[in-house]
């Protein structure tokens, strides 16, 4: 856990694979798998508001990824994925802009 909200590690990763998770007693969850370069992570977040997920695969993500985890009905959810409120105030994800090259793993500064 960080002690301050500086000390929070982001990194950009690629949705390796990503489902609905209607087991939650949350709307519209999804489970993400999403690479890290160095290391796959799980993550849970609400966005199948905006996102289908067979469409957030291969996209690339803003993770907070020294959080600590939490178990969502019974899935490991190791990383915050980073979004902002849509107008509806519904997540929309935060990520690199396409044609830039970057790498997952990369770190925010």
């Amino acid at each position: 856990m960080v002690e301050s909200p500086f000390d929070t590690e982001f990194r950009v990763g690629e949705v390796v694979d990503a489902e609905s998770f209607p087991e939650t007693n949350k709307d519209a969850m999804t489970k993400l798998w999403i690479d890290l370069g160095d290391e796959e992570i799980q993550s849970a977040a609400q966005l199948d508001y905006h996102y289908d997920p067979d469409d957030l695969v291969g996209r690339r993500v803003l993770c907070a990824t020294n959080l600590g985890s939490v178990r969502i009905a019974g899935f490991e959810s190791e990383a915050l994925t980073v979004g902002v409120p849509s107008d509806e105030g519904y997540p929309v994800l935060v990520s690199p802009d396409d044609g830039f090259g970057v790498s997952p793993g990369a770190p925010l500064y």
